[in-house]
């Protein structure tokens, strides 16, 4: 009880459309086309990835660098304020439910402001043993 299109010409997608209602049969060949032809496009898109991700790990090191750079050279109340907005746009995340994923990637700023911190206060108090006696 196979419905026929009226026109003379028929498509492989209708004739197993209706196949698909009506008994549930398949076309075995058909599937398997089906299954090559998706294989194949995402076979050619993870090529073109393989192709990009040279070029796209270039470009974030590149950025991370010049965003560490820009952080030692910000002022302490720029470092304060980057801190400040990376925090709360972190604890926002949290509350509202964001993957922890997201979560932590917006907390890597904290990370690395937060070293640029202590490494500018340890660079300004001394340590040397005659300065603790005094």
């Amino acid at each position: 009880m196979t419905s026929e299109p009226t026109s003379g010409t028929t498509s492989s997608t209708s004739t197993r459309t209706s196949r698909a209602h009506n008994g549930g049969e398949t076309d075995p060949v058909a599937t398997r086309g089906d299954i090559q032809a998706a294989v194949h496009e995402v076979r050619g898109a993870l090529e073109e990835v393989g192709r990009q991700m040279p070029g796209m790990a270039r470009a974030s090191r590149n950025s991370v660098n010049d965003m560490l750079r820009a952080i030692e050279d910000g002022t302490d109340e720029r470092i304060f304020a980057g801190v400040t907005l990376s925090l709360g746009l972190a604890i926002g995340m949290l509350v509202g439910g964001a993957p922890r994923l997201f979560i932590l990637a917006a907390l890597a700023p904290v990370a690395a402001m937060g070293l640029t911190v202590a490494d500018r206060r340890t660079a300004r108090t001394p340590t040397t043993s005659a300065t603790r006696t005094a």
